[in-house]
């Protein structure tokens, strides 16, 4: 048993537990009722932090600082692995056969059965010099700036030619090209010749007087490439990004043709076919063709590769291909890549830790996922998962729920038990295991559409379809057939059309709900008014912050050669504000107090007016159990989504796109989303659902199903109707799932 005792941090009360070891464990709850805290935030942050203390301090000096968690003992731990739904780095090297190792068997293989014989494995390497192709250097694509973005043909250097922000006529950058010598300043830059062409453009440093002064001249196209090029996009100011966006064009590279090996490489052949013709096919066809090869030099190898293989195509990931850049992974497909990484590992007594692993899963991939927890749990690991789907909870071994509410509500266990004592329990997941929507008694009748001609993005097929509009729709369909490509990549973006993702909020670690959703300028006037002083004085950020943690309620030490550390500001104790602001009340509350309060606490406390129309928001999309002040940095990927929603609601979008909204909700807060979908339909609005919960299908008045199956078997409409038009004549994936759900209603 892994022992846990006394385990306070964020709302734990004090939890005291014992958790099987090489079972597959199921924590439960309502969001926010402590599941992360426990699973992530105590048991698998101190293994990660004992193993960290085995580095030296010169390792540890490049590791992130992990405080010990707030937990009396915790005893018998194994190493834990997080397989979280982070997005794999965007670093254009990685694909998703590095990531999995599937692309560096595949070069031992081609390297060993190759014709003609290229070299060893490194010769198919894209990342290594005897391999990469020397055109792109193993990037398959090349980047090419596009002149007349820079200058403006009918115009000379005196007259402004130079179109480059930041390059105005006075400029010391323009100057020198006036003053170089190499150029006539009058002369309009459509009337030069070759070698002044060469000169503005492409011409390499080279000193030149300007005045009194000496400076480095350098073309036109390189300095451009130098001072823009070579940046971080993202630190970019928005202005230099929108001239990137216009100015430089992303082409495949001509040597490869996207291929990104050399030619040596590209030449070797296995019964017709290269390296990167592998890497380019779905993987389901690549498993097809590895088992098709049978020679003994490569006899064991081939084995892991074709488990590795099929281990994708199990999880649902066959449509994807090798040679698929990792950073345009999902978070859901991301988590599902670093299963099998593990899944081919050959540790074992460790502890997987999995948040959510269904997200963006269909009916019909869960339980192959589920099939592959079971593996990892046969070959004698722990594996712990926090989720909330019941197809998940039924394979546990042991099942841990927490509540019995969130947030202050929240942090004590439920129940600790096998499946069936979970039913028997009466605790809100055991009430709602059985628990199903039914289908609309009425559907509403549409007040127009919204036509999708000819979308042919990613694997669409020439699609053709009408989204009604003044309804609920639900598009749906296995992972991978298209749903994404169909709404983000194809619906007209009209005005009034609101596509409220989880993506990261940009912010610092000082942004908070409060922040975010304006409900602090509203406290903070409020807190002024009752106590005759400025608004300034309650803002963490301004006036009020304590000067010693500059209102971050945090001192980060820089502990040079070893990790550096967070500790709690001493003279503010973490409030953020200064004494002084600290003894202004409201309703007997420092502000410090409030901003700690979760919303459904705060909904009592601003009774009326505006904070009170922002916290009504806030719980309607289900958040009632965030706190005030929490940095946004902490909240997952549907409970971004659902602040998103909860801002945008005031402004009467029209059409709101919606992506898996369900993502991070307990069974029993599905039907509390289900109102506020209904509540902005009734209030005029059109709103278009990506979801595979099959509550929202039964609930929707209009389904657009796609597949049939996914990647290039995908990319089809199959049927669009009403749920019960699904229901009752289609024969689609979805279709079936969706009548075994409605039949298990008890």
């Amino acid at each position: 048993m892994i022992q846990v005792r006394g385990a306070r941090e964020n709302n734990l009360a004090d939890v005291s537990l014992d958790i099987p070891k090489r079972h597959l464990t199921v924590f439960t709850g309502v969001s926010g009722s402590g599941k992360s805290s426990l699973v992530f935030g105590t048991i698998a942050a101190e293994s990660q932090r004992l193993i960290n203390e085995t580095y030296t301090a010169f390792i540890q000096s490049f590791m992130p600082s992990l405080g010990r968690p707030d937990v009396d003992s915790l005893r018998n731990l194994s190493a834990a692995i997080l397989v979280d739904q982070e997005r794999m780095g965007a670093n254009s090297r990685s694909t998703v056969g590095t990531a999995t190792d599937a692309h560096t068997m595949l070069r031992i293989v081609f390297s060993r059965l190759g014709e003609p014989h290229a070299g060893a494995s490194t010769a198919f390497s894209f990342n290594q010099p005897d391999g990469m192709c020397p055109g792109c250097e193993g990037l398959g694509r090349m980047s090419t700036i596009d002149v007349d973005q820079l200058v403006d043909r009918e115009r000379s250097l005196n007259e402004g030619a130079i179109t480059v922000p930041g390059f105005t006529t006075d400029s010391w950058y323009v100057q020198g090209y006036v003053h170089c010598g190499f150029l006539d300043p009058d002369k309009k830059l459509k009337d030069y010749s070759d070698q002044e062409w060469h000169d503005l453009l492409h011409k390499t440093s080279v000193k030149v007087k300007v005045g009194t002064a000496t400076m480095t001249y350098e073309g036109l196209q390189v300095k451009v490439q130098r001072l823009f090029l070579s940046k971080d996009k993202e630190s970019m100011q928005r202005q230099a990004r929108a001239f990137m966006d216009r100015a430089v064009k992303f082409a495949e590279c001509a040597s490869c043709g996207g291929a990104r090996l050399n030619a040596a490489a590209l030449a070797s052949k296995i019964k017709g076919r290269s390296i990167a013709d592998c890497a380019a096919m779905q993987i389901n066809d690549l498993a097809e063709f590895v088992r098709g090869i049978d020679d003994p030099a490569v006899g064991p190898l081939m084995t892991t590769l074709r488990e590795t293989l099929d281990s994708l195509v199990e999880i649902g990931l066959g449509y994807l291909s090798l040679d698929r850049e990792s950073g345009t992974l999902s978070g859901g497909e991301a988590q599902r890549v670093k299963m099998v990484r593990h899944l081919g590992s050959s540790l074992t007594d460790v502890t997987y830790v999995f948040d959510e692993p269904t997200v963006g899963l269909h009916p019909h991939d869960i339980s192959r996922m589920n099939d592959l927890l079971l593996r990892l749990r046969d070959k004698g690991n722990t594996v712990l998962v926090v989720e909330h789907k019941p197809e998940v909870i039924e394979i546990a071994d042991h099942v841990v729920d927490l509540g019995p509410g969130a947030g202050p509500y929240g942090g004590t266990v439920c129940f600790s038990g096998d499946v069936a004592g979970l039913r028997e329990s009466g605790t809100l997941t055991g009430r709602h295991l059985g628990h199903r929507a039914k289908l609309r008694d009425v559907v509403r009748t549409p007040r127009g559409k919204l036509s999708i001609v000819g979308a042919n993005t990613h694997n669409l097929h020439d699609v053709d379809v009408d989204i009604p509009l003044g309804v609920l729709t639900v598009v749906t369909g296995v992972a991978g057939s298209g749903k994404s490509s169909l709404i983000h990549g194809s619906l007209p973006r009209e005005s009034g059309v609101l596509v409220v993702d989880q993506s990261a909020i940009r912010g610092s670690r000082r942004s908070n709900p409060a922040t975010y959703t304006g409900l602090l300028d509203s406290i903070r006037t409020a807190f002024a008014r009752a106590n005759g002083v400025k608004a300034a004085l309650f803002s963490a950020n301004s006036e009020g912050a304590c000067p010693n943690c500059k209102g971050i309620g945090l001192v980060y030490t820089d502990l040079a050669m070893m990790a550096g550390v967070a500790s709690v500001c001493e003279q503010c104790e973490g409030k953020r504000f200064t004494a002084e602001v600290l003894t202004y009340r409201l309703r007997g509350k420092n502000i410090s107090e409030v901003l700690a309060m979760p919303v459904t606490e705060a909904r009592e406390f601003f009774p009326a007016g505006q904070a009170r129309t922002i916290l009504d928001r806030l719980s309607d999309v289900g958040l009632g159990y965030l706190g005030l002040g929490q940095p946004l940095t902490t909240l997952s990927g549907g409970e971004r989504q659902r602040l998103k929603l909860a801002i945008h609601m005031a402004e009467g979008a029209g059409t709101y796109v919606l992506d898996e909204p369900t993502t991070g909700l307990h069974l029993a807060d599905v039907d509390q989303l289900l109102a506020l979908l209904d509540r902005l339909v009734d209030d005029g609005n059109t709103v278009i659902v990506i979801e595979h919960h099959q509550a929202v299908m039964a609930h929707a008045d209009w389904i657009v199903d796609l597949g049939p199956g996914a990647g290039h078997d995908g990319g089809r409409v199959v049927f669009t109707g009403t749920p019960a038009d699904l229901v009752g004549t289609a024969d689609t994936l979805t279709a079936r799932h969706l009548r075994a759900y409605l039949s298990e209603e008890k």
